[in-house]
């Protein structure tokens, strides 16, 4: 019975990888997670513009924050989002799951790209210098170049399944940077404040500034995820056209 019972549980994971329900949930979801995507943006936007006050020490350039922050951690879950997708794709062979993560790298990559520029121009009146070879700075950087190294991956490897065996290694071995990003300001004296809002004792960061940065931080997970989809569909779609062509382009036998 608990054979049974674990092969029906394998059997119900699996339904979820049918690439067709799939496009029909998708196609259902997008529309509204664009919906709530621009509502939460629009809002974070008024009240990080017009609601919060400039902070005592940085002025106006404390607003940067409410890019900055919400990009760094959608570059992380972006990273974490792919890492488990590409350990759900070698374990169990789900047929989604290295679509999930070749299609999560991108949008990884720019949010990492948006976190360095950001941060660079917020550094800038704070540090006086637009780069500095600081621990969390450096890890971040390290985080572009894994995401660059998993899409040319993809790129230069050109069946899909062996593409996605040999991301999804790189994938797993990359998400160590992850949690040496998060503990950078804890492990080393770094120009980086500690955490001021996921930590142990709650948020040291006043209510004023808090509810922009979860607002915006929201807004920007719901983008990540309607463009997750958006993707995802987009790469089902390009396999089914090449399987065609391969298809095509097999030889017929000869009848005897």
């Amino acid at each position: 019975m608990a054979g049974m019972s674990e092969l029906t549980a394998i059997q119900r994971f699996h339904a979820f990888a049918n690439p067709a329900r799939f496009m029909a949930l998708s196609d259902r979801l997008i529309l509204p997670f664009g919906l709530i995507t621009a509502a939460l943006l629009a809002a974070g936007v008024y009240l990080s513009l017009f609601v919060a006050p400039p902070d005592y020490q940085q002025g106006e350039t404390v607003r940067i924050m409410y890019i900055h922050v919400p990009a760094a951690w959608l570059a992380m879950f972006g990273y974490m989002t792919m890492a488990g997708a590409s350990a759900v794709a070698l374990v169990f062979r789900h047929p989604l799951a290295d679509m999930c993560a070749k299609s999560a790298a991108p949008l990884g990559a720019a949010f990492t790209f948006l976190a360095l520029v950001t941060g660079s121009l917020w550094g800038r009146p704070m540090w006086g210098a637009w780069w500095v070879w600081d621990a969390r700075l450096t890890s971040m950087l390290i985080l572009l170049f894994l995401y660059l190294g998993y899409m040319a991956l993809w790129a230069t490897i050109e069946e899909p399944v062996r593409a996605g065996r040999a991301a999804a290694v790189l994938a797993l071995v990359g998400s160590i940077n992850v949690p040496i990003i998060h503990y950078s300001v804890v492990w080393w004296n770094t120009l980086h404040q500690p955490a001021s809002v996921f930590r142990i004792g709650g948020p040291t960061i006043a209510t004023s500034m808090l509810v922009p940065l979860l607002v915006m931080a929201l807004g920007f997970t719901f983008f990540f995820v309607t463009l997750l989809l958006v993707r995802m569909r987009a790469e089902i779609l390009r396999r089914r056209v090449r399987a065609l062509r391969l298809a095509r382009t097999e030889p017929v036998g000869e009848e005897g």
